[in-house]
């Protein structure tokens, strides 16, 4: 028996535990389901936040070659969420001190979609007897060999996390976002930053070498990147809203991609006129930038829909046939552009040996 029990947010999932101060330790019993017979459930503990990333976990699953019911320790690091390779288990002797005890189907004598396990496990809490304790937990559909592959990414499993007080029982539960106001943000930001930012970029570099637009290039340049730094702002704000602890990429690449689109707004403010000595200079300033915006908000919009769970989905594909398409428009115009140039250059060095011959022709006539 255990002194407090807590029912957990989501997934049907409960923590039962009991702090012992005279040795700063508490015993630990998570209970959750299985959502596949190949899949895994586990929790985890961060010293930090409430987050994936850092956190220490104990993942059950069964045995691929035996079927019986393996309890493994593993380190969740910055690397897990980019799945840059497959999760192993690996020794906490120089992390956290989570001492794994034993794991236990509930009312099943196999692993099953919805087979229920009990994780038993001690922690030895810091010297400075911190009785908050950042809990995370989650389930997935598969492992692979003895690697846990990536959970799902639907509102409640992202929401599975909570700083529980181990004294008192309070839990700040993480809320989960409201999955219209996630769909409005990726689709914001995706038509915004992901395809109004490019079509900018391409409205000034290739429309101002036509003479028959006229300044119009300009006109069309900066109303269509204002529209989509405005947008892009409103679809940053959602994702403020929406809160969370992890994400620290696409983050930090959301921060970036506003604030250098809020540059290129103010740069428009304090151009130089043509003639002025510092024209080059803003030039060389405002290309960079935004250009880099470009290549920021791009990688962005790739990097949430990752996070969404949208790798093969029909939004992705149409994002990529409309980044495909602006691409392709550019190969097309950036030749012509080549073209228009190479001709341009080889009329300027043909025109002086025509004026020169008619000059001689002139004198010749004279004399």
């Amino acid at each position: 028996m255990y002194a407090k029990c807590l029912s957990l947010p989501t997934q049907d999932a409960s923590l039962a535990w009991t702090y012992h101060p005279h040795n700063a330790t508490v015993d630990l019993s998570f209970t959750g389901s299985f959502i596949s017979p190949s899949g895994w459930v586990g929790f985890g503990i961060n010293p930090v936040s409430p987050s994936m990333s850092g956190a220490t976990a104990l993942i059950s699953f069964a045995d691929p070659t035996s079927a019986s019911l393996l309890l493994l320790p593993f380190f969740l690091d910055h690397s897990v969420k980019l799945q840059r390779s497959p999760l192993h288990s690996r020794s906490l002797a120089g992390g956290l001190p989570l001492l794994p005890s034993s794991a236990s189907l509930l009312n099943s004598p196999s692993v099953r979609a919805s087979a229920s396990v009990n994780i038993l496990a001690t922690l030895r809490l810091s010297d400075n007897n911190h009785t908050r304790l950042h809990l995370v937990w989650n389930r997935g559909l598969y492992v692979q060999g003895y690697s846990p592959t990536i959970h799902p990414v639907a509102a409640a499993d992202l929401a599975s996390r909570a700083t529980i007080d181990l004294l008192s029982s309070a839990a700040d539960v993480a809320s989960a976002p409201m999955p219209t106001l996630r769909a409005a943000h990726g689709a914001i930001n995706a038509a915004a930053w992901g395809f109004c930012i490019p079509l900018g970029a391409m409205a000034a570099r290739y429309l101002r070498q036509w003479p028959k637009v006229g300044p119009t290039w300009f006109y069309l340049h900066a109303a269509v990147q204002m529209v989509g730094v405005a947008a892009g702002t409103v679809g940053f704000g959602m994702g403020v809203a929406m809160g969370g602890g992890g994400h620290a990429m696409h983050r930090g690449l959301g921060i970036a991609a506003v604030t250098a689109g809020g540059l290129q707004a103010a740069a428009v403010l304090f151009r130089p006129g043509t003639t002025h000595r510092f024209r080059k200079y803003w030039k060389s300033y405002h290309h960079l930038v935004g250009y880099g915006l470009v290549v920021v908000a791009v990688v962005n919009v790739f990097q949430g829909m990752e996070l969404m769970g949208l790798a093969g989905s029909y939004a992705k594909l149409a994002y990529c046939l409309a980044l495909a398409t602006l691409a392709g428009a550019c190969a097309a115009l950036e030749a012509n552009a080549w073209v228009v140039f190479c001709r341009n250059a080889e009329e300027e060095k043909i025109k002086p040996r025509e004026e020169g011959g008619r000059r001689r022709e002139s004198v010749g006539d004279a004399n």
